[in-house]
């Protein structure tokens, strides 16, 4: 486990929100660890920035976490539409699938409401069967979640988290990209683990 990792990431920033201090982790570790993104969200892209902005920060900001950028893969599908598309972004998936053959997969968790997400995650576990399948917080997006799966960080990955989600420039208004919210959530959830740092994740699938 944990050898070949993938991070499905609806939109561009979605992994390094969801799972960016283990991504710092299992790089460090020696993984290799690939990122897709489903959509670079250029329909919601203020008119006063360059179509591709966030194509250009996701660069950056896997970069920052260690991720070569030979294992960024992004598409376009159109964002806020992925319903429209469930068949096209299966077919994606399963292509990654037989071309990455990963062990382990991170997508957004089942409570997370926004419908790309919920897409993702449906789609993800219908092409990635024998794969185990981590879903990742988001509690901006979450009404509930199920802390069964942590993993535990250590201050230089919350930095390294901290370091990527600033490439977003274009998102630095999000509440949800601020520090102090990042090392809150991270710290609340090394409490529950006794560890300094940590990220909770939503088991499911658990191949063993």
């Amino acid at each position: 486990m944990f050898k070949k990792i993938l991070v499905l990431s609806p939109h561009t920033d979605d992994g390094e929100l969801g799972c960016g201090g283990s991504i710092a982790r299992f790089v460090e570790e020696g993984s290799d660890v690939y990122y897709v993104a489903l959509s670079a969200c250029e329909e919601s892209v203020p008119e006063y920035l360059p179509i591709d902005i966030l194509k250009r920060e996701v660069k950056k900001a896997t970069k920052v976490l260690g991720i070569d950028n030979s294992n960024l893969l992004i598409y376009e599908f159109d964002v806020r539409s992925f319903p429209s598309f469930r068949q096209e972004i299966l077919d994606t998936l399963i292509k990654i699938r037989e071309e990455i053959k990963p062990d382990t997969i991170f997508t957004p968790s089942s409570f997370d409401t926004h419908q790309d997400h919920r897409v993702t995650r449906e789609e993800t576990l219908r092409a990635f069967k024998v794969c185990t399948i981590l879903g990742y917080e988001q509690p901006w997006n979450n009404i509930t979640f199920d802390t069964t799966a942590f993993i535990k960080l250590k201050e230089k990955h919350i930095v390294k988290k901290i370091e990527a989600l600033n490439c977003y420039e274009s998102q630095k208004d999000r509440t949800y990209l601020n520090e102090e919210f990042i090392r809150s959530l991270a710290k609340t959830r090394g409490v529950q683990i006794n560890s300094d740092y940590a990220e909770a994740f939503e088991v499911i699938r658990w191949i063993i």
